[in-house]
C-alpha cells in the first residue's frame, strides 16, 4: 500500500503560509468554541443529549426515512434516493435537463463536493456557481475546500485579490470590505440569473419534512428562494426526529464548529412555494445519498460515524491537520472525520491510509459534540488495513518481529541490550540525528532520544531492594 498522505503532508509542511494560516484559525476557533460553551453551561449534558438523538435517529433510521419523505411529498416536494455518487449526480443532471437550465447557483454543501456535481454539470454546459463566499474562492482557485466550514482557510488576501481580479474584479485591493464587496456584486447578478439553485442539508425533520440550513453569509436563502427549482442534496443520516430535537442541534453545532452562539441564518424549508408565500422555489427536489453509508449499519465498530453533524470541531483540536492541512489528506472530508469517514464510505484502499493520519490523542473525540469515538474508529481502521493486507509487506515483517521479541522476557532484554550498544555510532548530543533506515520518518522533522543507559527495570529492582534495606521504626507498621 503506498502511503500518498505522507508524500501529500511533506508538500504541506513546506508551506509556512498555509502552517501559520491554519494553525491561527484553528486556535481562534477553538478559543471561540470554549467561550461559546462556557456561556452555555453544562456543555457535557447537552453533548450527551446531542449523541442520544443522533444514535436513536442512526438506529431507526429506516423509520425516520420513511417519515421525512411523506411528510416531504405531501408539502409538495419529489423525494429520490440515491445509492451512490454516480446516480445522485444523474439524478440532478436529469432535473436540470429537464429544466432546459444553463446556471445554477448553490450553497455550501459537502455531499455535492462528495459526488463531483459541479465537474459533471460544467462538462454538460451548465455554469456553476458557489455563493459561499469561502466556496466561490476555492472554486476560482480550482481547489477544493481546506475545512469542513471555512473552505478557504489556507488562503490570504493576497491572494484572493488575485483570483478576483482575474475573474473580473478592477482596481481591488486587499482590503476585506473592497474583496466581500466585489463577490456580492459578482454574485448578486448570478442569483438573478440563476434557472436553479442547489443546496445541502444541515438537518431534515423528519416529523414535518423540513429541510434545515445553517449558514451566515445568507446566500443560502437567495439560493433557496430567487430560482424557480430548488434541488436538495442530503445524506441519507441527516435527520432529526423533531422539532425539540433541532433545538439540541441549534445549540450544539454553531457552538462547536465556529464559537457562535447560534448561526446568523437558521432557514427551513418545507414543501414548495403556497399561492400566498412571496418567495420561494416552485418546484422542490430532495435527493437522499446513500453512497456507503448504509454499509456502517451493521459495523459495530464505524455505525456512530453516521451521527456526524460536520462541525469541523475535530479539525480545529487535531495536531496533525493544523500542520498540514485538509488538501493533504486528497479527500473530501479532511481532518480526524474524513480519516474515518472517507475509507468506510469508498470501498478499497483508495483512503486506507487516512487513518494514519493521527496521533491517536484523543483530542478529536474530546472535542466532538456528539460523543464520536474516532480515534477508537482510527484504531479500528488500522487494524482491518493490516486484516485485509493493505499494508506493506517491510511493516508486517516489522510487527512480526516486534511481537516475537515482546513475546518473551529474555527476547526484549536481549534486543534492548544490543540496541543499546548498537545505537551508539548514531549518538550525537545526547540524542539520535541521523535520518537512516526505519528511523528517518522520526528523525527528518525531530530528534530521537537515545536509549537509557540503565533500563527501568534495573532501576526498578534497585529501589526495592533498597526500599527492603530500610529498617522498620519501632513499634511501627514499617508503612511510615
Amino acid at each position: 500500500m503506498t502511503l500518498d498522505v505522507l508524500e501529500r503532508a511533506r508538500a504541506a509542511l513546506e508551506d509556512d503560509f498555509l502552517r501559520a494560516a491554519v494553525r491561527f484559525t484553528a486556535d481562534r476557533l477553538r478559543t471561540k468554541k470554549q467561550a461559546a460553551t462556557a456561556s452555555l453551561g453544562r456543555w457535557e449534558d447537552w453533548r450527551d443529549r446531542g449523541q442520544q438523538i443522533r444514535a436513536h435517529t442512526v438506529a431507526h433510521l429506516d423509520y425516520y426515512l420513511g417519515q421525512f419523505a411523506d411528510h416531504a411529498a405531501k408539502a409538495g416536494g419529489h423525494v429520490q434516493f440515491a445509492a451512490d455518487a454516480s446516480e445522485a449526480s444523474q439524478m440532478v443532471l436529469d432535473i436540470i435537463r429537464a429544466k432546459q437550465a444553463r446556471t445554477v447557483v448553490k450553497s455550501k454543501s459537502m455531499v455535492s463536493e462528495e459526488i463531483g456535481i459541479n465537474h459533471l454539470l460544467e462538462a454538460a454546459g451548465v455554469e456553476v456557481v458557489e455563493t459561499d463566499l469561502g466556496e466561490y474562492i476555492v472554486q476560482l482557485a480550482k481547489e477544493t475546500p481546506s475545512h469542513i466550514i471555512i473552505p478557504a482557510i489556507h488562503k490570504n488576501r493576497a491572494q484572493i485579490k488575485d483570483l478576483f481580479t482575474e475573474a473580473g474584479g478592477e482596481g481591488l485591493t486587499t482590503d476585506t470590505k473592497t474583496l466581500a464587496g466585489f463577490a456580492r456584486r459578482k454574485l448578486r447578478q448570478k442569483f438573478l440569473e440563476a434557472d436553479v439553485g442547489i443546496t445541502g442539508c444541515n438537518f431534515g425533520i423528519a416529523e414535518s419534512g423540513s429541510v434545515v440550513l445553517f449558514t451566515n453569509e445568507g446566500n443560502a436563502d437567495m439560493v433557496v428562494n430567487l430560482p424557480k427549482t430548488h434541488i436538495v442534496l442530503m445524506g441519507m443520516e441527516r435527520l432529526v426526529p423533531t422539532f425539540a430535537d433541532l433545538e439540541v442541534m441549534a445549540n450544539l453545532l454553531p457552538r462547536a464548529a465556529t464559537g457562535q452562539n447560534i448561526t446568523t441564518y437558521l432557514s427551513m424549508i418545507t414543501g414548495t412555494r403556497r399561492p400566498a408565500d412571496h418567495d420561494g422555489a416552485r418546484e422542490l427536489h430532495i435527493i437522499v445519498l446513500d453512497n456507503g453509508r448504509s454499509r456502517q449499519l451493521s459495523d459495530p465498530h464505524m455505525k456512530a460515524v453516521l451521527n456526524c453533524i460536520r462541525c469541523g470541531a475535530c479539525l480545529n483540536v487535531c495536531p496533525v491537520y493544523r500542520q498540514i492541512g485538509g488538501h493533504a489528506y486528497g479527500s473530501v472530508y479532511p481532518g480526524p472525520i474524513g480519516a474515518v469517514l472517507s475509507p468506510v464510505l469508498n470501498e478499497g484502499e483508495a483512503y486506507a491510509d487516512l487513518p494514519y493520519a493521527s496521533s491517536l490523542c484523543g483530542a478529536c473525540s474530546e472535542a466532538c459534540p456528539v460523543k464520536i469515538p474516532l480515534h477508537d474508529m482510527l484504531v479500528y481502521l488500522r487494524q482491518r488495513n493490516v486484516e485485509r493486507g493493505w499494508t506493506k509487506p517491510s511493516e508486517r515483517m516489522a510487527f512480526k518481529g516486534f511481537g516475537m521479541t515482546f513475546a518473551k522476557a529474555g527476547r526484549y532484554r536481549l534486543a534492548m541490550k544490543a540496541a543499546r550498544i548498537g545505537q551508539g555510532p548514531l549518538v550525537r548530543n545526547g540524542h539520535i540525528e541521523a535520518k537512516i533506515g526505519p528511523l528517518k520518518g522520526w528523525t527528518r522533522g525531530r530528534n530521537a532520544p537515545k536509549l537509557a543507559a540503565v533500563p527501568f527495570r534495573d532501576l526498578w529492582r534497585s529501589l526495592q531492594r533498597d526500599l527492603q534495606s530500610v529498617p522498620s521504626k519501632p513499634g511501627g507498621n514499617g508503612d511510615e
